[in-house]
C-alpha cells in the first residue's frame, strides 16, 4: 500500500474563536449545552468563525453482502434483501431517501459486493454496479472476507468516491450502509479493536431471536480468533474479517479527513470503519461527528473508544445513514445560533459582568 497523505487537524484557532463568540451571545454561559461545542466543531472543520450552513450534504450508501449471513444463519433476513434495497434506494423509497429529502441531502448508492448478478439493475443505473469489487464477501468465521488485493482495491474505491463527491461540491459527507449480515463483521472488528469478548459486542442486528443471537456470537468469536493475527495491519484486517463494503467505507471516511471535509458518522457499520481508519491516522476522528448511538452494544463500545459523543440516542438500528441524516438539522441549528444570534453588545443587553 502506498503511503497515505497525513491528515491535518481542523483549525484550533477557529474552534477557540467559536467558544469565545458563544460567551458573547445573548444567553447565560453554557446555556445551549452540547450545541456549543458542536458549533465550535463546525467552525474548526470549516476554518472560519462563524461557520456557514452546510450547503451540499451527501450520503453515500455502500452496499455489500456477507457470506456469514448465508452460511451461519446470523440474520433475520435473507441475503436477497440487499439487492432489493439497492433498487429501493435508487427509486427513492428507503428511509434514508425520505430523511435526506427533508434536509436537502443527496443520496448515492454504490454496489461494492452485493451477492447477485449485476444485471439486477436496469440500464438506468449503470454507475451503481460499475465498480463492484466482487460478488459478496467470504464467511468470516471460517474464511477471509477478501483477498488482500481486493481489500486494497475496495479501500482505494472508497477514497476515490470521497474525492468525486468533494470535487463535485459536497461539503459534508455521510457514510451509509446496506448489507444483510453486516453487523457480524462490524462486531468482529469492534471486538478486536476494543479487546472485548464476542458476547459483549454482539447485538440483535435486524431483530434476531435468542437462538440466532447465539449463532451470531459464535460466528463473531470464531472470526475474532481468525482476525487477531492481523490486528496491527488495517488492510489485512479488513480482508480477513471485514468485507469489501467495510474497506470502501473506511477509505471514504479517511479520505474525507485527508481532504479536510467533515463527516457525520452513522451507526455500527460506520463506527467499525471509523475504528479501522483511526488506526491508520489517529487525527482523522477530529473531522468526524457521531450522528447517533444505535442500540448495538458494539456501537457504544466504538464511540467510547473513539471518544465521540453522539448527537442523538433514539434507539435506532436501521443503518443506511439514517441516524446521521437525522442529526444534521441539529448540527445546522448549532451553526445558526453561532452565526445569527445577537451578541450582548449588538442587542444592547447587559451581560452578567456588566
Amino acid at each position: 500500500m502506498s503511503e497515505l497523505p497525513k491528515v491535518e487537524l481542523p483549525s484550533e484557532a477557529m474552534r477557540e474563536a467559536a467558544f469565545a463568540r458563544q460567551l458573547r451571545l445573548t444567553k447565560p454561559t453554557g446555556a445551549l449545552g452540547l450545541l456549543e461545542p458542536m458549533s465550535a466543531w463546525a467552525a474548526a472543520v470549516q476554518g472560519q468563525c462563524p461557520p456557514q450552513q452546510f450547503r451540499q450534504p451527501t450520503v453515500v450508501v455502500f452496499a455489500g453482502d456477507h457470506g456469514v449471513a448465508r452460511t451461519s444463519g446470523t440474520s433475520a433476513y435473507p441475503p436477497e434483501v440487499t439487492a432489493q434495497m439497492v433498487l429501493n434506494f435508487i427509486h427513492g423509497g428507503a428511509a434514508v431517501n425520505v430523511f435526506a429529502r427533508q434536509v436537502g441531502a443527496t443520496v448515492r448508492v454504490v454496489d461494492v459486493s452485493v451477492d447477485c448478478d449485476p444485471t439486477y439493475l436496469d440500464a438506468s443505473a449503470p454507475a451503481v454496479t460499475a465498480r463492484r469489487i466482487r460478488r459478496a464477501s467470504g464467511s468470516i468465521d471460517r474464511e477471509d472476507a477478501l483477498t488482500f488485493e481486493e481489500a486494497q482495491k475496495a479501500f482505494d474505491l472508497g477514497r476515490a468516491i470521497a474525492d468525486e463527491e468533494i470535487d463535485g461540491g459536497a461539503d459534508l459527507l455521510i457514510p451509509g450502509d446496506m448489507g444483510i449480515g453486516n453487523t457480524t463483521p462490524a462486531a468482529t472488528l469492534i471486538g478486536l479493536l476494543t479487546n472485548l469478548d464476542a458476547a459483549k459486542v454482539t447485538g440483535l442486528g435486524t431483530g434476531i431471536d435468542d437462538a440466532t443471537w447465539m449463532r451470531k456470537c459464535a460466528a463473531v468469536r470464531d472470526a475474532m480468533r481468525r482476525g487477531r493475527a492481523v490486528l496491527a495491519e488495517p488492510i489485512a484486517l479488513l480482508a480477513a474479517v471485514g468485507g469489501a463494503d467495510f474497506a470502501a467505507m473506511t477509505g471514504f471516511i479517511l479520505q474525507a479527513a485527508i481532504r479536510k471535509t467533515p463527516v457525520i458518522l452513522d451507526g455500527t457499520i460506520s463506527g467499525a470503519c471509523a475504528m479501522v481508519a483511526d488506526r491508520m491516522d489517529f487525527r482523522a476522528k477530529q473531522w468526524w461527528l457521531a450522528g447517533h448511538q444505535s442500540t448495538e452494544p458494539a456501537h457504544r463500545a466504538a464511540l467510547h473508544h473513539l471518544d465521540l459523543d453522539p448527537v442523538l440516542d433514539y434507539e435506532l438500528r436501521l443503518g443506511e445513514g439514517t441516524g446521521a441524516v437525522l442529526a444534521l438539522p441539529i448540527v445546522q441549528a448549532s451553526i445558526a445560533i453561532l452565526s445569527d444570534m445577537a451578541t450582548f453588545d449588538e442587542a444592547g443587553v447587559s451581560d452578567k459582568d456588566a
